[in-house]
């Protein structure tokens, strides 16, 4: 580091990404991308020769088009997950009975990590309290700004207790379906949550939701200390395009644009704002994908169990994994060494486990049999 770095900033432990190998060699079941591209109209928009020309003026700061269509499709779908949600179930700009949302209840970022950022930074000077086995950036970002933290241990089946989080005096975020264990809490488990936290703000990061469980998106017209954080990179295949977006009360939205234009007004990009709404005009397409991904989860879970693998029980687009055949090191690195790249931590309580992310079947057999042959020659 320089000699010009922050004194504060000196013992920062920063986030580390999966790794994003340049030759193309790799199969990458490593960081929960899509293996399906996305649809037909998304790719389509960002060929359209107008939004080439107007790529000389700024991106509209307040993404508004977007945040009239993503409060439309929520408001109208409510807990029906994202990847299903119905088009045009109501008119833009006016509150719907079923979820609640108008645009003003609808924030778009740079990224779901971009709105975690701001959460962080915003509205956690009184602590906050997240699972203990999570989303690394968030002790990060506690880091990044000192804000006091309380890491809550998960049951012994990786599962959240709910009763943990009541009454605790902090802002609470949980994701859920929980990374990287896959387990997801139930609406009534989340309503628990913010009945004990009135005056706490309750986020629920929902990057995985729509490979299963219920959207607590549901919750945020009779909660608003309710913030629900979602993202484009996992179901609606847009990882590199950077695109998250938030829902709640419009006191919490207005405080995250607030925010945003202290920082970066034009945080999303025309380009990326383009392909996110086209994407909107699609369900169909990114519902299909869902469930294939769904049915090779599946799959890829009997496959392994009867290789001799516990498999922690999954709702979202990848796995967590463990053997006593192999240690977790061990099969990432032979896996690594076969071109196939798994997600391992290097943390106590789950050295012996590795993430895998859900690919398409075919991808998945040849995962399958890959570890199959490594097992045989382990025991040569």
């Amino acid at each position: 580091m320089s000699k010009y770095l922050n004194e504060k900033f000196r013992s920062l432990v920063e986030y580390v990404p999966g790794e994003q190998p340049k030759d193309g060699e790799y199969l990458k079941l490593n960081t929960n991308e899509s293996p399906y591209p996305p649809g037909p109209r998304t790719r389509a928009a960002l060929r359209d020769p107008d939004l080439g020309k107007r790529l000389r003026l700024y991106s509209d700061p307040d993404s508004g088009e977007l945040c009239r269509k993503l409060a439309e499709t929520y408001g109208a779908s409510r807990n029906v997950s994202a990847a299903a949600a119905p088009a045009g179930a109501s008119a833009a700009g006016t509150k719907t009975a079923a979820g609640g949302l108008a645009p003003e209840n609808v924030y778009v970022g740079n990224g779901s990590d971009e709105i975690l950022n701001f959460i962080f930074m915003e509205f956690c000077e009184g602590g906050v309290l997240f699972p203990e086995i999570s989303y690394g950036f968030y002790e990060v970002f506690a880091d990044l700004y000192g804000v006091d933290f309380v890491k809550v241990p998960l049951k012994e089946d990786f599962s959240i207790d709910p009763a943990d989080y009541a009454d605790c005096g902090r802002t609470i975020v949980i994701a859920n379906p929980n990374a990287p264990t896959g387990r997801v809490l139930s609406l009534a488990e989340i309503e628990a949550i913010l009945k004990t936290n009135r005056e706490n703000l309750v986020v629920i990061d929902e990057a995985y939701i729509d490979f299963g469980g219920d959207s607590a998106v549901a919750l945020t017209g009779d909660y608003d200390n309710l913030l629900v954080v979602r993202t484009y990179s996992k179901s609606r295949s847009m990882a590199g395009a950077r695109l998250g977006f938030a829902m709640g009360a419009k006191a919490i939205i207005d405080d995250l644009v607030k925010i945003k234009y202290a920082t970066n007004p034009y945080n999303v990009n025309s380009l990326t704002a383009a392909a996110g709404l086209a994407a909107l005009e699609e369900p169909g397409y990114y519902r299909e994908n869902c469930r294939q991904i769904q049915e090779t989860r599946n799959w890829t879970t009997e496959a392994l169990t009867d290789l001799g693998f516990r498999v922690v029980p999954s709702t979202t687009n990848f796995i967590f994994v463990t053997t006593d055949r192999i240690g977790g090191s061990e099969l990432y690195q032979g896996l690594k060494q076969r071109k196939i790249l798994i997600r391992h931590f290097d943390i106590p309580a789950i050295r012996q486990y590795n993430r895998i992310t859900i690919g398409t079947r075919r991808q998945m057999e040849y995962l399958v049999e890959t570890i199959d042959r490594m097992l045989g020659e382990e025991q040569l």
